[in-house]
């Protein structure tokens, strides 16, 4: 019988200047970048998130704190590597992801298929399928991020574990 398990994960940056954007290990070309200790890549960071959260796992800041040098500027496709090793090593596999990012500009959707390559290539070597969907969406003008602001990410994962 197999044991099913859902994580759901949560990342926002702000924008500035004198930075790549990067979504789901993808350089987007974009005027902006985000801030952040690592890369910055709120789409990645929301996946592990909800990776580790289905495993019971606690947080990406517990495991890759913003206050430790060995993180600045990391490429978060590494941080996510770390993550499918901590939970192969629990037996899980990753079943699927579903992303939500939310932007108001740049337009995500022409950039959504090179994401869900970069990501899958990773979630598979958890033995399971690792399909990844990515869905980008507006804010209708409302908030900081409808003001163009940064950029909003939400991720949704099943896990599953063979018991038995």
């Amino acid at each position: 019988m197999a044991a099913f398990r859902v994580g759901h994960g949560y990342d926002v940056h702000v924008f500035c200047t004198g930075r790549e954007l990067i979504l789901g290990g993808v350089t987007i070309p974009y005027i902006k970048g985000l801030h952040g200790h690592s890369d910055a890549d709120g789409v990645t960071h929301a996946v592990c998130d909800a990776i580790l959260g289905a495993a019971g796992l606690r947080d990406i800041g517990c495991h890759f704190p913003d206050d430790d040098p060995r993180f600045e500027g990391i490429n978060s496709l590494k941080l996510l590597a770390r993550v499918i090793e901590l939970i192969t090593e629990k037996g899980y596999r990753v079943e699927n992801v579903d992303v939500t990012v939310i932007a108001e500009k740049p337009k995500i959707q022409p950039h959504v298929p090179a994401m869900r390559e970069k990501l899958g290539e990773i979630l598979r070597r958890s033995g399971g399928p690792g399909e990844v969907n990515i869905k980008a969406r507006t804010n209708e003008g409302l908030g900081p991020i409808g003001r163009g602001e940064g950029i909003e990410c939400h991720a949704v994962v099943l896990l599953t574990r063979e018991d038995g």
